[in-house]
């Protein structure tokens, strides 16, 4: 059986209770964990002098060989071109976006070298999965090396519409380099016809779709194939770590301190694409227009910190503990807080218990790939008196979370009314609502996410490594 090679731009320390992760970092690691193989990319270390060396270290049926940055490539790579520029692009913040032509050479630098370290770690029958958007030219990288194994791309991120990624001055470059992957992977698909309108209409390709089967791509003299698969979790596992976390102290003591209010609750990393000042706007015009609700509701937001040396970040931190404390200054009363803000990471046990505990899971990203945690409060919660879940309409998890209130996260009253509904909504509704999302998720697990992109990018190497245009395969997930 080939073995799996997992590259992605960070090798996530993850331990099983431990702190939560990225939904790129569960995912990964939920689906490696079951099949064994090697997960390779940057150890998160900055060096500030010295070569890397690469470390390998066995766990269990997983092969971990992480590498550190120094520098100069970390600057370029990771907070140049990668976040400065495309994470911003990606999430359709154009006006946000930075370019330097130096941070983009720096970008493919690293591609290229750390393609360099992979290559003697590899076996011929290897099958190699790469991993979001810091890595897009990785595949140019190991052709460019020899690598003619079987090599495949997921994008965790939106994928943005041709005219948001014109915005980006090397787009075709960057299309030209996912085109040497033999299949792609997006979370939605709205995602993959962004990325095939940009094939037709920017690069002078051809597309053909075919109910059923991944969509044939013919671009920059190569074929391949890309089809949507959506990233799952899996909602038995998260409903016995909800269970068994409602003992713990952490829980124990929210319960307590909220007597018996209701809870809205919401988990995100601190960044500008997942509407928290919106969030916490809107909350305020629930209080404004509901005056009911008054201590009768907390809003619990957790807000771990992430890329707190890039300004943009700064920013919406400061941003965030201005609108929590004004809030809490209007409203706020000797027994009761209405927002809790908190900035730090919790376990999974914890997070999950506390997603049970919430009335209300409130999931409102400006632009999401997915969002897991929409997905995870789903499945922490109790089938017999379950929670309302809240989701942004651009956030990916929308497209199959047909169960949710579903809003536009610009829409402050929108969302107000939202949430109202949502507090006041019957126990039949919510077991219902819950019902349909609880399906879906157990369909579409994150086992059937790595089987079906899996069985996939098997079947289009054949035709991708010139062994007949017509070896697609037989069917994709989405």
């Amino acid at each position: 059986m080939s073995r799996l090679i997992i590259v992605s731009n960070r090798v996530a320390p993850i331990s099983e209770g431990g702190p939560a992760a990225g939904g790129l970092a569960v995912g990964v690691y939920d689906a490696l964990k079951e099949t064994g193989g090697m997960w390779f990319g940057w150890s998160g270390d900055v060096l500030s002098s010295g070569q890397p060396q690469i470390k390998v270290e066995e766990r269990g049926p997983v092969t971990f060989a992480t590498i550190g940055l120094v520098r100069r490539d970390y600057d370029q790579y990771y907070r140049g071109f990668s976040n400065a520029t495309l994470w911003p692009a990606f999430h359709y913040r154009a006006d946000l976006l930075q370019y330097d032509r130096h941070e983009f050479e720096g970008y493919c630098r690293v591609n290229a070298w750390l393609a360099q370290q992979l290559v003697p770690l590899l076996r011929p029958d290897d099958v190699i999965w790469v991993h979001d958007y810091h890595l897009i030219p990785f595949a140019q990288a190991l052709r460019s090396a020899g690598v003619k194994n079987r090599i495949g791309f997921f994008l965790h991120i939106p994928f943005p519409a041709s005219q948001v990624l014109l915005a980006v001055p090397p787009h075709r470059a960057l299309v030209e380099a996912l085109c040497s992957f033999d299949l792609l992977g997006f979370q939605t698909a709205p995602d993959l016809r962004a990325f095939c309108d940009y094939i037709v209409n920017e690069a002078d390709g051809t597309v053909e779709a075919s109910r059923g089967r991944p969509t044939v791509v013919r671009a920059f003299g190569r074929t391949l194939y890309a089809a949507d698969y959506p990233i799952g979790v899996y909602p038995d596992e998260i409903a016995e770590l909800a269970k068994a976390g409602e003992r713990g102290k952490p829980v124990r003591t929210m319960k307590a301190t909220l007597h018996a209010r209701k809870l809205i609750m919401s988990v995100d990393r601190l960044d500008y694409s997942k509407g928290l000042v919106e969030r916490f706007r809107a909350f305020e015009r629930l209080l404004e227009q509901t005056p009911a609700q008054r201590n009768k509701v907390s809003f619990l937001q957790i807000a771990p910190p992430t890329r707190a040396d890039l300004h943009a970040y700064q920013d919406i931190r400061l941003q965030l503990e201005s609108e929590s404390g004004r809030i809490n200054g209007r409203f706020a009363e000797l027994d009761w807080t209405p927002i809790l803000y908190i900035h730090r990471q919790y376990e999974r046990s914890v997070l999950a218990a506390l997603f049970r505990t919430a009335h209300v899971g409130y999931v409102t990203p400006l632009r999401d790939g997915m969002n897991l945690v929409a997905k995870e409060y789903v499945s922490a919660q109790d089938p017999e008196n379950p929670g309302v879940l809240v989701l942004s309409r651009f956030a990916g998890a929308a497209q199959e979370l047909h169960g949710a209130l579903i809003v536009n996260p610009v829409d402050i009253d929108g969302m107000a009314d939202a949430l109202a509904a949502a507090l006041t909504m019957p126990l039949e509704e919510r077991q219902a609502r819950h019902r349909d999302m609880i399906v879906q998720l157990r369909e579409n697990n994150v086992s059937v996410w790595r089987d079906n992109f899996m069985r996939d990018l098997q079947r289009s190497g054949d035709a991708a490594l010139g062994r007949g245009a017509d070896a697609a395969p037989a069917a994709a997930a989405g």
